[in-house]
C-alpha cells in the first residue's frame, strides 16, 4: 500500500493527513489517543497530494483520476474536475500544479493501437480566479520545485526549466486586451492591489460596458469608483445619454458615501422630480443623516422650485431651517395658522427674528393669534408645550423682546395695536417710551373720531389718566394733544409744567373770558404778571368786558400790582372802556395815597420830635456833667465795685467784666450791636445812592435803554431781597422808588421800551 503523509499544525493543534490508493485519513496528534477521521474512501497515486499555503486555510489537496479534492481536518471541501491521468500535484502561492500525461501526443503502433509517449503536460491553475495560468508539454518530468519566487521543472534528460511569474500590471494588461475585466478584478483583489488601482479597473470596465450599451452594468462599475474617480466624468456621460435612471442611481450612491456637493444634490432632486418618483424622493429626504449627507438648504430650494412644497416643509422643519419653513408655509402654502404655531415653538431669539420678518403678514391674516403671541414675546416668552427638547433650554430664563420694535407690525390693525399696547402698559411699568407715545396717540385719535358723547367722555378720561402716568414726556405729549385739539390734555400739561401764562393764553385764544380770570385767580400768586396780562387782553377787546376789567382792577388794586399811570395807559387802548370802569379804582387809589401821605406826615412829625429830643440830650451831654447812679453791672447784674467803667449811655460795668466782653475800649458792649447795624445801614444807603446816580446817568446817555436795564437786572439790582429802603419820610427816597421813577421818565422818552419796563416793574 502506497501512502503519503503530511503534517499540519493549526492553532497549536497538529493534524496528520494520510492518503493511500484507497482512502484519505486525518489524525489529530495533539490529542493523546491520536483520533483518526476518515475523510474519503478513495485515495490517489504517489506524488498526487499536496498541502495548500496557510493563506488557503491549510487545505489538503488530493488529485484523483477525475477530480482534484480539497480536504479540511474534519471534512471534505470543494472539488475541481480535471481530466487526465495525474502524475504529480503541487501547490504554491495560490497556484495548483498538475502534471498529466499528454494524451494528444500518443503514437500509433504498427497494429493500429496507440501507446503513450513520454510527453507530459504541465498545467498551472489559478483556482480562486478560475483560469489556466500556464500550460506546456515536457519530456519525462521528475519534479516541480518552487523557490526564490520562481518555478523550476526538472526532467530526466538533465534539463531544468525556469518559470517566472509575470508582474500584476502585465497580467492585468493582458486581461484588459481580452476584455476579461471580471477576471482582472479578481486578480487585482487577490494580489491586494490598492484602491486606486482597483478604481481604475472599475472605470475601464464601466467604459467597456457603456460602449457595449450596457448602461445598467456600467453604472454599477462607476459606483465602485466613487471616492477616486471625479463624479463629473460619470455624470456627463449619462446626461448626454439621457439615462436619468442610471444617473439617479449613481447620485444616490454618491450621497450615501457623503461625497456629494450642492450641485450633486440639486441634480439628484431634479432627477427625482423629472421622474416624478415621489417614493424615492421621500426616501431620500427622510433618510437618517448617518445614511445620506446632502446640502439641506439646496434641497429645500430645489423642492420648492419644483412644487414639492410638503417635502420642502418636512426637510426645513427636520433640519431646523426656520426661515425656509416660514417662507414656504406663508408664501407658497398660505398656511398662516401653522406658521404662527411654528413660531410659538421656537426658541426666543429665533421667534423674535421671525416675528420681525413675518409679523405684518401674520397680523394681516391671523390678527388675534399674532397679537397674543406678541404679548407673550414681549413679556416673558416661553416656547409652547409641544416644543422639542432643544427648546426647553430657554425655559426658566426670562426672555423679553423690545415691544417698541413690533409697533410697525400693527400698521393696519389699530384695534389690535391698542390692545397690545395696553397690555404692555399693564404688565411692564418700565416699558419703552414709544409704547406710551403710541398708545396716547391712539387714544387721542379714538377720542377725536368718537361721536357718542358718553363714549367720548370715557375716552377723554382714559387719555387724561395716561397723561398722569410717570412715563409722560412733556414735549411729545403736548404736541400730540395739540394735534388732536385735546383741550383737557393741553391744560393739564401746562399746569403740570407750571406754564401758567400758556394756560391763560390758551383761554385767550379761545376767547374764554371767564377762564382767563379764573386762571389769574388760580395762578396769580405764582406769577403776578398774569393780572397785568389779563388787563391788557381785556383792554384790547372791543366787546363789553367791563365786568372782567373791574374784577381784574380790583385784584390789581388790592395787591398793588401796577402803578395807576400804567393802568390808565393800558386801558386807553380800549375805545369802549369809559371812566366809570376805573373810577372806583382811581378813587380807592387816591384815598390810599392820601392816607399814606397823612401817615407819612404824622411819622415825620414824630421823627422831628424824637430828633429834637435827641439833639437836646446831645447838647446836655456836651454842656453839663453826667451823674452816674447805676449800682449794678449791666453785664453780670452784680453790685458795682471799684474799679468800674461808665458810659454816657448810662451803662456801667465792672472793670473785669468790661475787659472780658468789650470789643473796643471806646464802645459800650451793650450798645455796640445796635450801633453797628445802624452804621451798616448808613453805609449801604450811601452805596445804593451812588448806584442810583450811576444807573440814572447810564439810562439817560444810552441809545439802547433796554440793554442798560437788562444789565442791571442781570446783576440783581432790582431784587427785592437785597434792597434797603430809606426811613419813612425821607426826601431822597429809597433806591427802589428812584429807579422806578427813572424808568418811568425814560419810558416816556422811549416808547419802544414799554415791554421792558413792564417786565422790570414785575420785580418791584
Amino acid at each position: 500500500m502506497k501512502t503519503s503523509t503530511l503534517w499540519l499544525s493549526v492553532a497549536k493543534v497538529t493534524h496528520l493527513f494520510v492518503a493511500t490508493l484507497e482512502t484519505v485519513h486525518c489524525y489529530t496528534l495533539s490529542i493523546k489517543e491520536y483520533p483518526k477521521v476518515e475523510l474519503d474512501t478513495h485515495g490517489c497515486a504517489l506524488g498526487c497530494s499536496s498541502l495548500a499555503d496557510p493563506s488557503q486555510d491549510s487545505q489538503f489537496i488530493v488529485a484523483g483520476e477525475e477530480c482534484v479534492y480539497l480536504y479540511q481536518p474534519d471534512e471534505r471541501g470543494p472539488c475541481f474536475a480535471f481530466d487526465g491521468h495525474k502524475l504529480l500535484a503541487h501547490w504554491h502561492r495560490g497556484y495548483l500544479f498538475l502534471l498529466n500525461r499528454d494524451a494528444k501526443s500518443s503514437n500509433k503502433t504498427e497494429f493500429g493501437s496507440s501507446s503513450p509517449s513520454d510527453k507530459q503536460l504541465l498545467t498551472i491553475y489559478d483556482l480562486d480566479n478560475k483560469f489556466i495560468a500556464y500550460s506546456a508539454s515536457f519530456d519525462d518530468v521528475i519534479d516541480v520545485v518552487a523557490e526564490w519566487g520562481s518555478f523550476y521543472i526538472l526532467t530526466r534528460d538533465g534539463r531544468m526549466s525556469v518559470l517566472q511569474e509575470k508582474d500584476t500590471q502585465t497580467k492585468l494588461e493582458m486581461l484588459f486586451k481580452k476584455n476579461l475585466f471580471v477576471m482582472a478584478i479578481n486578480l487585482a483583489k487577490g494580489q491586494h492591489l490598492d484602491s486606486d488601482g482597483l478604481s481604475e479597473i472599475f472605470r475601464q470596465y464601466g467604459d467597456h460596458l457603456y460602449l457595449k450599451g450596457d448602461h445598467d452594468g456600467a453604472i454599477q462599475q462607476y459606483i465602485r469608483t466613487i471616492g477616486k474617480l471625479e463624479p463629473s466624468y460619470v455624470i456627463r456621460k449619462f446626461l448626454d445619454a439621457q439615462r436619468i435612471h442610471n444617473l439617479t442611481a449613481y447620485l444616490q450612491a454618491l450621497h450615501r458615501q457623503s461625497l456629494a456637493n450642492a450641485d450633486h444634490t440639486t441634480l439628484l432632486l431634479n432627477c427625482y422630480t423629472k421622474l416624478k418618483d415621489s417614493s424615492k424622493l421621500e426616501e431620500f429626504i427622510k433618510s437618517n443623516e448617518s445614511e445620506v449627507h446632502f446640502d439641506v438648504e439646496i434641497a429645500i430650494k430645489v423642492l420648492r422650485q419644483a412644487g414639492y412644497h410638503s417635502h420642502a416643509v418636512f426637510l426645513a422643519e427636520k433640519h431646523m431651517h426656520h426661515e425656509w419653513y416660514m417662507k414656504i408655509q406663508l408664501e407658497d402654502l398660505k398656511n398662516y395658522q401653522e406658521g404662527l404655531r411654528y413660531i410659538g415653538r421656537l426658541p426666543f431669539e429665533q421667534a423674535e427674528s421671525n416675528m420681525k420678518r413675518y409679523g405684518k403678514t401674520l397680523m394681516h391674516h391671523v390678527p388675534e393669534g399674532t397679537t397674543l403671541l406678541l404679548k407673550g414675546l414681549c413679556t416673558n416668552y416661553q416656547p409652547s408645550t409641544d416644543a422639542t427638547e432643544r427648546d426647553s433650554l430657554d425655559r426658566g430664563r426670562a426672555n423679553k423682546a423690545n415691544s417698541e420694535e413690533f409697533i410697525p407690525i400693527f400698521a393696519n390693525n389699530p384695534r389690535e395695536l391698542k390692545a397690545f399696547l395696553e397690555h404692555m402698559m399693564d404688565v411692564d411699568s418700565r416699558c419703552p417710551q414709544g409704547v406710551y407715545d403710541t398708545l396716547l396717540e391712539l387714544r387721542l385719535q379714538d377720542w377725536a373720531h368718537e361721536q357718542d358723547p358718553v363714549r367720548k367722555k370715557v375716552l377723554q378720561g382714559e387719555a387724561v389718566s395716561l397723561l398722569r402716568s410717570d412715563s409722560t414726556v412733556f414735549d411729545k405729549a403736548l404736541v400730540l394733544c395739540q394735534m388732536h385739539n385735546f383741550k383737557e390734555g393741553v391744560l393739564y400739561l401746562y399746569e403740570k409744567g407750571k406754564l401758567y401764562q400758556q394756560i391763560m393764553h390758551y383761554h385767550m385764544q379761545n376767547e374764554e373770558y371767564g377762564k382767563v380770570v379764573e386762571a389769574c385767580q388760580l395762578y396769580g400768586d405764582q406769577e403776578g404778571c398774569l393780572w397785568e396780562q389779563a388787563l391788557g387782553y381785556f383792554a384790547r377787546k372791543e366787546e363789553d368786558c367791563k365786568a372782567y376789567i373791574s374784577e381784574v382792577l380790583h385784584h390789581i388794586d388790592q395787591n398793588n400790582l401796577m402803578p395807576p399811570l400804567l393802568v390808565v395807559q393800558t386801558l386807553a387802548h380800549n375805545s369802549s372802556a369809559t371812566l366809570s370802569v376805573i373810577k372806583d379804582y382811581l378813587i380807592n387809589k387816591l384815598q390810599r395815597e392820601s392816607q399814606q401821605i397823612e401817615d407819612d406826615e404824622r411819622k415825620i412829625c414824630q421823627y422831628r420830635e424824637e430828633t429834637a429830643h435827641l439833639r437836646s440830650e446831645i447838647e446836655e451831654l456836651k454842656t453839663s456833667a453826667k451823674i452816674f447812679q447805676k449800682t449794678k453791672c449791666n453785664m453780670c447784674n452784680s453790685p458795682l465795685e471799684l474799679p468800674s467803667v461808665h458810659f454816657l449811655c448810662s451803662h456801667s460795668f465792672h472793670q473785669h467784666c468790661f475787659e472780658n466782653y468789650a470789643e473796643s475800649e471806646a464802645e459800650c458792649p451793650t450798645c455796640t450791636p445796635g450801633n453797628r447795624k445802624v452804621m451798616d445801614m448808613l453805609r449801604a444807603q450811601d452805596q445804593k445812592r451812588d448806584l442810583h446816580d450811576h444807573f440814572n446817568r447810564q439810562l439817560r446817555s444810552s441809545n439802547d435803554g433796554f440793554s442798560v436795564v437788562a444789565d442791571y437786572f442781570g446783576r440783581g439790582v432790582f431784587n427785592k431781597l437785597t434792597l434797603i429802603t430809606d426811613p419813612p419820610g425821607s426826601k431822597t427816597g429809597s433806591l427802589e422808588v428812584n429807579l422806578q421813577r427813572d424808568l418811568l421818565i425814560h419810558t416816556k422818552r422811549n416808547s419802544n421800551l414799554i415791554v421792558s419796563i413792564r417786565m422790570g416793574l414785575n420785580y418791584f
